[in-house]
């Protein structure tokens, strides 16, 4: 039996050479977290600091247990709103009972994942469509963005759904700030700058592209530098909204109370948290290491991701995940392994024991710009458009998911996307494509009559089933043999392909012993070819063979010869009388 091991795999293959580039992506990636974790901390409605104390020991867990070189773990947009989205109608946003259930939240989501990695349930990534979780992902990033129109802009007003955040804004409009709104907006078009036209402009001076991109992507902490020194200057505390005083130091480690009766009422969205973190954090994990050529184990994401949460509520912060941003700038920057990771979380332990007061007089407009312009960047009508075009059923299931969130919240939008990709899977299986086939001449493969020029005889019908037979598409299957043999009256012989069937249900088989009876009645024989050996064993196991008034072939070849040969036979015997 191995030996269990002690260290990750990276850290035991580490060498000298990796550390320049690994501590070079910290200090980058730094300067991105700290303006990140006060914003995302304040959208899930949580002091600003604990949006610091998510982005220590969670990078730490990360690097023990997961298994990507270049992820980046701490507060991301989306499962911040999700948080907020579960804890408002509980608790008051910022009260003790609100922060409570903030960390019981990241808890109960860490204990799922973690025990999910445990039971090796990795491929629950593959549960939620692309498309939906685009469709999520986008819905709650436009929610994001009307939501936080509010603190941009210095109106007070409210809602759950857009359309009660927009009334809302419209209805307040008399009451913007002008010197927050200029804050806000001027902070959102310095940042859209950076993304559109920093780098451009900063090649024309020479600097060289990547430098120029890893630039522009730490504008963010220059806007919040720059704006809280600013407001400091002008003294315009009592003018503007803003941070406040930050407490310093490192973070109580404490574990989480229990509370029973909250667990009941958080165990769901804790759940859903997870498993949308989880399928984002891996599709970001995956894009980034088919670059460098690197493998991702699904079930050390699970255990990462879920010892990333637990530690989380033991630091006495919030649930978090794999964020996209930092992550691509912490590949850029350099970073080897996710010791990057690890040192990143000493430079903002850093920040918490001496540079606390850096962020006191920052704006919460420009923070509110921040996570319009993060938001912006999950936005993904492209995708949208492709799948309509491409795959409606898959455009649909999009498309409704972001409405879903849009319209009604985010629980409502998470159901709605689960119940779309449920009934999106049964849509299709529940209407199978089944193709009459016939022979390729001078071959021995058998293709769709609609679609090549085939060989076939009037007295053998022969159809090929591209879907496993199950209780929803069992009718349908039936109807359309029927509908094959009024159109195909001369038939004596039925054939069913069965080479991409894998399954067959009981509801399935009483439709093909129905099927069989029906036309042993009517003088003809339904056969069956290329059936695979666990749907044979099946078969046989409940005798259907002996009732079968056909035979079982083993290829569509064999039985088109077979079957032609009796029919000459029957041609043959009938023209002698």
């Amino acid at each position: 039996m191995p030996k269990p091991k002690l260290l990750p795999g990276w850290l035991t293959a580490y060498h000298t050479g990796q550390l320049p580039g690994d501590l070079v992506a910290a200090m980058v990636v730094t300067l991105l977290l700290v303006p990140q974790g006060l914003a995302y901390a304040a959208l899930a409605g949580l002091p600003a600091q604990l949006g610091l104390y998510a982005s220590l020991l969670p990078l730490v867990a990360y690097a023990v247990f997961g298994s990507s070189m270049v992820m980046s773990v701490g507060p991301v947009a989306v499962i911040s709103l999700m948080t907020a989205a579960a804890l408002m109608p509980i608790a008051a946003p910022g009260s003790s009972e609100y922060i409570a259930g903030a960390i019981l939240l990241s808890l109960l989501s860490g204990v799922m994942l973690f025990a999910f990695g445990l039971l090796r349930l990795g491929a629950m990534a593959q549960f939620l469509s692309h498309p939906v979780i685009s469709g999520f992902i986008s819905g709650a990033a436009l929610l994001i963005i009307i939501g936080q129109l509010r603190p941009l802009l210095g109106i007070a007003s409210g809602g759950e759904s857009a359309i009660e955040l927009g009334m809302g804004l419209v209805a307040e409009l008399g009451s913007l700030q002008l010197l927050t709104a200029a804050f806000g907006v001027g902070t959102f078009i310095l940042l859209l700058f950076a993304r559109k036209g920093l780098v451009q402009l900063l090649t024309l001076a020479g600097i060289p592209a990547a430098s120029a991109s890893l630039l522009a992507k730490l504008m963010p902490i220059v806007t919040v530098l720059g704006s809280a020194s600013l407001v400091m200057v002008m003294d315009w505390q009592e003018q503007i909204a803003v941070v406040g005083t930050l407490p310093g130091g490192l973070p109580q480690l404490a574990i989480p109370a229990i509370d029973v009766s909250l667990v009941t009422k958080l165990w769901l969205p804790a759940l859903a948290i997870g498993l949308i973190g989880f399928v984002e954090s891996v599709s970001i994990a995956q894009a980034f290491a088919s670059k460098n050529r690197q493998r991702i184990d699904t079930n050390a994401e699970l255990r990462g991701l879920g010892a990333a949460n637990i530690v989380s509520a033991f630091s006495g912060a919030f649930p978090v995940t794999g964020g996209f941003s930092r992550t691509a700038v912490n590949a850029d920057a350099g970073a080897h392994t996710p010791l990057a990771g690890v040192l990143a979380a000493i430079l903002v332990a850093l920040v918490l024991v001496f540079a606390t007061g850096l962020f006191q007089t920052l704006p919460m407009a420009v923070l509110a710009a921040t996570i319009v312009i993060s938001a912006i960047g999950l936005v993904d009508i492209k995708s949208l458009l492709h799948n309509w075009h491409y795959d409606r059923a898959e455009g649909l299931a999009q498309a409704g998911t972001m409405l879903g969130v849009l319209l009604a919240g985010v629980e409502v939008g998470i159901v709605t996307g689960i119940a779309l990709s449920l009934a999106t899977l049964v849509w299709r299986a529940s209407r199978p494509h089944i193709a009459i086939v016939g022979l390729v001449p001078g071959t021995e493969h058998f293709r769709n009559v609609n679609r090549y020029e085939v060989e076939t005889r009037s007295e053998i019908l022969i159809l090929r089933v591209d879907e496993n037979l199950f209780f929803g598409n069992a009718e349908a299957v039936e109807k359309f043999i029927l509908r094959a043999l009024d159109a195909q009256p001369e038939a004596m012989h039925v054939v069913l392909v069965m080479s991409s069937v894998s399954s067959i249900d009981a509801t399935a088989l009483d439709m093909l012993d129905m099927l069989n009876a029906r036309l042993i009645d009517l003088g003809m024989q339904l056969h069956l070819a290329e059936v695979k050996g666990p749907v044979r064993d099946q078969l046989e196991h409940d005798h259907f063979p002996e009732r079968l008034g056909g035979e079982i072939f083993l290829s569509t070849f064999r039985a088109y010869e077979a079957l032609g040969l009796e029919v000459m036979e029957e041609l043959q015997r009938k023209q002698s009388q």
